[in-house]
């Protein structure tokens, strides 16, 4: 494959001691002309290389007929209103709409759909007053982080056009009771602060309708720390106002105050522990993994909120974890996770069960969606094989009853569901998913697609994914496994795959490989990998450690310079999940593992699709595009690397279907050359290796 021409430098730093090598460093300058070109040749290589393959037509019309659907959220009320988003079959985007009681006339809130002529413009957060007559929303250009608020009438669907924020990336605007104003998180726009410290700038402001935001109130100054996070909350009555600072995904400290008051108390100090806090009639509720990895509840008197006083209402848990808990119909609800799938509980405000909600099948279910006074509530669920559906249950009662569903062109009876467990490296059992065709032979010959995250104390669940069945139609496997670093198991499956412990979510992630191979499922040369984010710094390691037990790689919006990885985007805000090159002790265990500083001259990888996108202001592009030059470059290295880069999109991607189908086509045809796979066009295709 001809290449576009990639110049290598001499580009040699020491660290501690340790020659690092960085040849490509000039990719980073994104602005640069050299590096515009660089971009654009790489790209156009790639669509032109995945055009070209024969099954990609109809992978892309069986997607067209997966995305384009028509679906309802789980609404949320406020006053007598009911507010919901709907995605339709001839719309690009989702559309927020408002009801009048649960069976008014349906009429549109936001429509995103026709905020750009060309799609660009997303719909981030939006938060409806308590009575639902305003609602203040996000608009995100090129669907990246960046943000600016908005403020809606309800009734008229006008804008304001004086309450306009800009600086709101992190926002989450949480309105007072009579509607008039709200509190939010607010960031410098000024382009003379280095992007690596802009996280530290962050503030909490307080701003009344109607007045210009310059001259909001700053509730709570910056911090003056790119690596910890500054959050706020306010209770509904609006009395007790709370401010959170995050030491990542594992620590954090509540401060708080009656609203009115001048300082700000200490609640609690998160040494080594983490906190999530609501109150309701003059009690604060505590969710806590302090002392109890699997997480548990306390209550707290905001006369009396020294520690000694906490009154624990939900003990830990012996098996399940606790990820999450909201306060619905007088009673706590309780989302926990078993074995990475759901299990719903609700429980008096004394902690007494009251009962589990009955779920449809073993999946992964949102918590109840309702205010704390509201008997009336509604939860999400869906599984690999059950597309979402929107339940309303009862809390005094215990009914439930299916609201809405997703109808999807697929016929689910086919498929079937396994979970297994396997030892990995150091004998840790690891929980993985199986999903295949109830038929499929295991006859070691499979084309497999294994999937993970493991980090962040993020969990996969069971949940219905469209986009795997022509995967699976094909003959393929999908895998999905639950690593450490994730919060599959609460605090101490977390901490086992941080940190220093990180090359424990890659041995995970191997052993995974080996026991679909151990078990007759697929061989090395027919399992591909694919992760984002996180994920794609997962299968850039596997890539690169192990190349001879994959055959083909996805790697989406990835970190793989692990050693300058926090001088870009957001990744100071992620020292604390991986340490940083700048002490000695994290740069030992960075540099082991870095992918791209892992490529080895002589190396023979596996295929590699590399997806990035234009607009990342979360996990910066660079990444994609050095490790790319490096096995491109490598010398007598015959399999494809390819950059594909999708362009007015954010780290999630584009949030327009037409842009999805067109990514996913692109990911499973190249997968299908790679393997030699028949399509939904018919016609086997030829191996790219």
């Amino acid at each position: 494959m001809e290449y576009p021409a990639t110049r290598s430098e001499p580009l040699v730093d020491t660290l501690h001691g340790v020659q690092v090598a960085d040849p490509y460093r000039w990719l980073e300058d994104e602005k640069s002309p050299e590096v515009q070109e660089w971009m654009k040749a790489q790209d156009a290589l790639t669509r032109d290389w995945l055009s070209r393959v024969p099954v990609r037509e109809g992978l892309a019309r069986r997607f067209r007929e997966l995305y384009y659907v028509d679906s309802i959220s789980a609404p949320i009320r406020r006053g007598d209103r009911y507010f919901y988003y709907r995605t339709h079959k001839d719309k690009e985007k989702a559309i927020v709409y408002w009801r009048e009681g649960e069976r008014g006339a349906e009429k549109v809130l936001l429509d995103p759909n026709g905020w750009s002529t060309d799609g660009t413009v997303s719909l981030g957060q939006w938060e409806p007053t308590w009575d639902g007559r305003k609602v203040v929303f996000a608009q995100k250009p090129n669907a990246a982080d960046e943000a600016v608020l908005h403020v809606m009438d309800v009734d008229s669907g006008e804008w304001s056009k004086v309450d306009v924020i800009p600086g709101a990336k992190y926002a989450s605007p949480k309105w007072t009771p009579d509607g008039k104003a709200f509190y939010y998180e607010w960031l410098p726009m000024d382009p003379s602060i280095p992007v690596d410290q802009r996280p530290g700038y962050t503030e909490v402001r307080f701003h009344r309708l109607g007045t210009d935001p310059k001259t909001d109130t700053v509730v709570h100054p910056r911090l003056g720390d790119p690596t910890m996070f500054l959050a706020s909350d306010l209770s509904r009555d609006g009395k007790y106002l709370f401010i959170f600072v995050l030491r990542g995904w594992a620590e954090n400290d509540i401060y708080w105050k009656r609203v009115g008051e001048k300082d700000f108390r200490l609640l609690v100090k998160g040494a080594g522990a983490k906190y999530q806090i609501r109150a309701w009639k003059d009690q604060f509720y505590l969710l806590t993994d302090e002392g109890a990895p699997r997480q548990r509840v306390f209550r707290v008197s905001p006369a009396k909120p020294e520690r000694a006083a906490w009154q624990e209402l939900i003990p830990e848990d012996p098996v399940a974890k606790l990820d999450g808990f909201t306060i619905v119909g007088g009673h706590l609800a309780l989302e926990y996770q078993r074995d990475a799938t759901t299990e719903l509980r609700v429980a008096t405000l004394e902690g007494k069960p009251v009962r589990t909600v009955a779920l449809p099948g073993v999946g992964e279910a949102s918590n109840l969606v309702a205010l704390e006074d509201q008997d009336e509530a509604f939860f999400l669920f869906s599984s690999f094989t059950t597309p979402r559906q929107v339940y309303k249950t009862s809390v005094a009662s215990g009914e439930v009853e299916l609201w809405a569903k997703v109808e999807m062109p697929v016929n689910t009876d086919l498929y079937t569901v396994r979970q297994v467990f396997y030892p990995s490296k150091d004998g840790t059992k690891i929980p993985m998913f199986l999903v295949h065709r109830k038929d499929l032979p295991r006859d070691g010959q499979r084309p497999t697609l294994l999937t993970g995250y493991g980090g962040f104390n993020v969990s996969l669940q069971p949940s219905f994914r469209s986009g795997i069945f022509p995967w699976l139609d094909a003959g393929g496997v999908y895998a999905v496994v639950n690593l450490r670093g994730g919060g599959e198991y609460g605090k101490a499956w977390h901490e086992a795959g941080r940190l220093a412990n990180k090359q424990n979510v890659f041995d995970d992630f191997h052993g995974a490989a080996e026991y679909l191979v151990r078990e007759q499922y697929t061989r090395p040369d027919r399992l591909a990998i694919h992760g984002g984010s996180n994920g794609g710094l997962l299968v850039g390691a596997a890539m690169t450690q192990r190349p001879e037990l994959y055959g083909a790689v996805l790697c989406s919006v990835p970190l793989l310079d692990m050693v300058r990885y926090h001088q870009f985007g957001s990744g100071r805000t992620w020292i604390a999940e991986y340490g940083t090159a700048e002490k000695p002790e994290d740069f030992k265990v960075l540099y082991a593992y870095s992918p791209y500083h892992a490529v080895k001259p002589g190396g023979r990888y596996p295929p590699l699709l590399m997806l990035s996108a234009d607009h990342d202001d979360r996990v910066d592009p660079l990444h994609a595009r050095k490790f790319v030059a490096a096995v491109q470059n490598l010398q007598g290295h015959t399999a494809p690397a390819l950059l594909r880069i999708e362009s007015h999109a954010g780290h999630g991607g584009a949030d327009q279907v037409a842009k999805a189908i067109e990514s996913s086509a692109d990911m499973f045809a190249f997968l299908f050359q790679t393997f030699g796979m028949t399509g939904p066009a018919g016609g086997a295709t030829a191996g790219a290796r």
